[in-house]
């Protein structure tokens, strides 16, 4: 699969509705720059109206549109450039872009509910020299939190598009409380939809990434097409087997080359802390441990999880786990299991590295009682987490 460089998360509340607030109210109000009719507001792209400090950008006429060419990146991290004075929560962003003549590599992105340069929710297009390729990860919606883009561990979260190289695209994205749909050169059948947004804040600024022209910005607050505002179903909810009650020891810095061991194992005096899964099973630890407020981190970080099994006989069952980047697992303080599993490395598992509950299985071998399982779970770039399931629960007990 091909990785992005757009390849920082939970709604804590909901609002029902969209709020738009402007710091420059005549920034969209005047003719020359901006219409709001109350049912839109339409964005010219000036340089005057949009944050280049960190990321540099042209303003010109292209293909017919008055648009913005962002320049490309200083470095590997992700540096949007910002809309001024507006808040966004609920409501449709539409807009054009074409990719630039002699780039058809990098990538077209629309950030929004930002809170800061490090969190935020983007819908990005990954781009093809050759744009008939098909592909399942043309499109992908991800949450960028405490700097960390978690695409490895958004699967469910990406599709096929139809993208134009040398054409503009008419992108829409319909935001609705906790759901997003996105279209893309067809506004008759979504090419994405989110049945729950994973970013931590549901408002915030919006902004645009990749090397790309942006023209014809528009946004309608409040207009959400009826889309609901609740999440939609988790497929695991019916499904007892995962393991979604855990606890978990402070973050650690593995140095590089080494491995975990028996040696590293927690002592009785180790602090635990409870930790529950997300949805689909996700123990997700970036959104519990900040770190270097980036995708690149230059540490590698590890934590141990804790669970326990109830086993009313002696028996193996086994057991599937989804996982980036390196898992280290323990049975009653015996090592059963080493992997690993990156999307920047060859050690990929299916599918393509990403994390999902199909990476790997294996047998564990319980005792009659209780039965300790720990895993230590190491990574550095991008997702850092685990969803794991029991395949039968016969004659036996998870927590939950």
């Amino acid at each position: 699969m091909k990785k992005s460089k757009f390849s920082v998360a939970l709604k804590t509340s909901l609002i029902p509705c969209c709020t738009v607030m402007f710091a420059l109210f005549t920034l969209f109000i005047l003719p020359a720059h901006g219409q709001d009719n109350g049912k839109k507001i339409v964005v010219n792209f000036d340089a005057r109206y949009f944050d280049t400090t960190q990321r540099k950008a042209d303003f010109l006429t292209y293909k017919g549109f008055k648009a913005m060419k962002i320049s490309k990146s200083p470095g590997r991290q992700t540096i949007p450039v910002g809309l001024k004075g507006i808040t966004f929560q609920d409501g449709t962003i539409e807009f054009d872009a074409i990719p630039p003549s002699d780039n058809y590599n990098d990538g077209i992105a629309i950030n929004f509910h930002q809170k800061d340069p490090f969190n935020f929710e983007t819908v990005y297009l990954r781009l093809e020299p050759d744009e008939t390729s098909q592909r399942d990860d043309a499109i992908q919606y991800t949450p960028y939190i405490h700097g960390v883009n978690l695409w490895d561990m958004m699967k469910p979260f990406r599709g096929y598009a139809t993208i134009h190289n040398k054409e503009w695209n008419h992108i829409k994205l319909v935001i609705s409380g906790l759901q997003m749909m996105v279209y893309v050169n067809d506004f008759k059948k979504p090419a994405l939809k989110v049945s729950r947004l994973e970013g931590n804040d549901p408002t915030g600024g919006i902004s645009f990434d990749g090397e790309a022209y942006f023209a014809n910005l528009v946004i309608k607050p409040g207009a959400t097409e009826q889309l609901s505002p609740l999440e939609g179903p988790d497929w695991t909810d019916n499904d007892p087997s995962y393991m979604r009650k855990w606890m978990v020891t402070a973050p650690k810095t593995l140095e590089k080359g080494r491995e975990l061991t028996a040696e590293d194992l927690p002592s009785e005096a180790t602090p635990w802390q409870p930790i529950d899964a997300e949805r689909r099973g996700l123990i997700n630890l970036i959104r519990r441990f900040k770190g270097e407020l980036t995708s690149y981190p230059k540490e590698r970080r590890y934590v141990w999880l804790k669970t326990t099994i109830r086993s009313l006989k002696q028996q193996h069952v086994g057991m599937q786990l989804g996982f980036n980047k390196e898992v280290y697992v323990f049975l009653n303080k015996r090592l059963i299991y080493i992997d690993k599993n990156s999307a920047e490395e060859r050690l990929q598992k299916y599918p393509g590295g990403l994390l999902d509950i199909g990476n790997t299985e294996f047998d564990l071998p319980l005792k009659e009682g209780d039965n300790e399982v720990l895993i230590g779970i190491a990574a550095k770039n991008y997702g850092w987490g685990i969803m794991a399931r029991i395949k039968s629960l016969d004659y036996l007990f998870i927590q939950r």
